[in-house]
């Protein structure tokens, strides 16, 4: 898989050095490359228990986006997944560690243990006051005999970060810090693993599998499971997590791992309230990219039943852009839709032979979804048959509502429908095509021409022309046909639609901004929709 990176040798140390160039002089490194990675804030005069954490890179923003007043005194960067060198995590001690101490917080695995113990050791054989904490959060695997240490540590970063810049002293914030540990629980989920720079990529989770609590490493998990939806997977680790939950509220953190979108995240975080722990959520961390595993694409959640101090604590501020900072959660407000806004409701009616053949239109486009999605990949973003299935299923929705026996307002109703529930160009569109055919009909148009004059109102709007490589190639055909038959319209639709393969340039729709060898061969999706319905209703 192609990363965007130079030299695998010189990613972690040409990533801090990004940071560290534009964080406006808020951050500061040590001259110890490449061997020595330790980032330590500009303005630290050792006055305050200092606060170094760190580990492998690959989980940023972890460790040194969270360098800074109020969290960590110093970051110590390993390579990718792997720990630091024992030299460099004293050399983080040394360089930020004064009369008041410094406490380590380190996640559990093996390399870290070992590799920031022995420097607090021979740091503390130099006089330093040196304390250490060890944060298992992870619940994944409970026959492990010692758990993972994974996002749940941020709690302590800022809980213990925060004490530490309002002068606590070292016995304080090491006895909060393990306060944090002891109550916060995390587990992870994800769809895919991540992408080591320099290494191939490891295909273990199969399409239509979620693997459960995999580690920040790309470790496996707990099992696979089959993947249905955000909803069962979010029920998933809530079912792991409410069995070592107290009843009190808690503070969740909403971690995504580095591959999942914003959308996605929202959703998960959606779920995450509605499900059966959501109750005892009060307040939120995220989503966010916190702790990450480079580019996988999974969520964790850790969960804390913070007091009202440690609260405090969590949601003092910091000038960290890494930090979202704490929201409360609360009810969802809706406001009314604005004066002129609300539709106006057609009078129901109901028409047998209408309600199956509208019924069945829509069916069409809702079987077409996947095959339009896969054209419009090629041509556009890929979501034409997703707008149109949905346009469909909402019409579907909708039919007891809709005057079916007067087509003339069944029309109007349709175009009403379309622009309410459909987006996209299509949407619009349509609800313009259907409005104005309504219009023609009310007119004493015969329902041939009134379609006709949708068309043209349609393409009078939207400036399509046939020849543009879009559903008018199809559309335009097909209707000057239907006054012959259904038959004949289908197979001027279909002409239309296998036209519009040769084009290698669209004039209008989204397609216009695509490159024309990209378009070459490929017929419009929306040319193919309208291909597919005559087709069917000539059948």
């Amino acid at each position: 898989m192609a990363q965007f990176i130079n030299r695998r040798e010189d990613v972690v140390t040409e990533a801090i050095d990004g940071v560290l160039a534009l964080s406006g002089g808020a951050l500061t490194r040590l001259d110890g490359y490449p061997h020595i990675r330790v980032v330590l804030r500009s303005d630290w005069d050792r006055s305050k228990v200092a606060i170094v954490s760190g580990g492998g890179s690959g989980h940023e923003p972890a460790h040194v986006g969270f360098v800074g007043k109020g969290m960590l005194t110093a970051a110590v960067c390993g390579d990718v997944f792997a720990s630091p060198s024992v030299d460099a995590v004293l050399a983080g001690i040394l360089a930020v560690t004064g009369p008041a101490g410094c406490l380590l917080i380190v996640k559990n695995y093996t390399g870290d243990r070992l590799n920031f113990g022995l420097a607090a050791e021979r740091a503390r054989a130099f006089g330093l006051n040196v304390s250490m904490v060890i944060v298992g959060d992870d619940i994944a695997l409970p026959d492990l005999p010692q758990a993972r240490g994974v996002a749940g540590t941020l709690f302590v970063h800022k809980i213990a970060g925060a004490l530490a810049e309002r002068g606590a002293d070292l016995e304080t914030v090491t006895a909060a810090a393990k306060h944090v540990i002891a109550g916060t629980r995390s587990i992870g989920m994800s769809l895919d693993t991540c992408s080591v720079p320099g290494s191939p990529k490891e295909d273990r989770i199969p399409l239509g599998k979620a693997e459960l609590g995999l580690g920040i490493h790309g470790e496996a998990g707990v099992e696979q499971i089959d993947f249905a939806g955000a909803r069962s997977s979010v029920a998933t680790m809530v079912e792991r997590l409410a069995a070592l939950m107290g009843e009190g509220p808690h503070v969740v953190l909403v971690n995504n791992l580095g591959g999942t979108s914003v959308l996605e995240m929202s959703v998960l975080a959606h779920d995450l309230l509605q499900s059966s722990i959501g109750d005892r959520i009060t307040h939120a961390i995220g989503p966010s990219p916190l702790m990450t595993s480079l580019d996988m694409q999974g969520i964790s959640i850790s969960v804390f039943p913070a007091d009202a101090t440690e609260l405090e604590l969590l949601k003092a501020p910091v000038a960290i852009p890494a930090w979202p900072g704490v929201s409360q959660v609360r009810s969802l407000v809706v406001a009314p839709m604005p004066d002129g806004l609300t539709p106006i409701t057609p009078m129901p009616s109901n028409h047998a032979g209408t309600r199956a053949f509208l019924v069945n239109c829509c069916s069409v486009l809702i079987a077409a979804e996947q095959d339009l999605n896969a054209l419009d990949a090629k041509s556009g973003d890929g979501d034409t048959g997703s707008t149109l299935a949905g346009a469909a299923r909402a019409l579907i929705s909708a039919i007891d509502r809709l005057p079916l026996s007067d087509h003339t307002q069944l029309l109007r109703a349709i175009g009403q429908e379309l622009s309410q529930t459909m987006g996209g160009s299509s949407g619009v569109l349509l609800a313009i095509f259907f409005a104005a055919a309504g219009d023609g009909a009310s007119s004493g148009l015969p329902m041939r021409e009134a379609l006709r004059a949708g068309l043209a109102r349609m393409q009078e709007i939207g400036g399509a022309k046939i020849g543009d490589r879009t559903m008018v190639d199809a559309l335009a055909p097909a209707l000057d046909a239907l006054g012959d038959s259904l038959s004949a319209a289908a197979t001027a639709a279909r002409k239309g639609a296998n036209y519009t393969a040769t084009l290698t340039r669209a004039k209008a729709g989204r397609a216009a901004y695509i490159n024309a060898r990209q378009l070459e061969g490929h017929i419009d999706p929306g040319a193919e929709a309208v291909a597919r319905l005559f087709e069917h209703l000539a059948t």
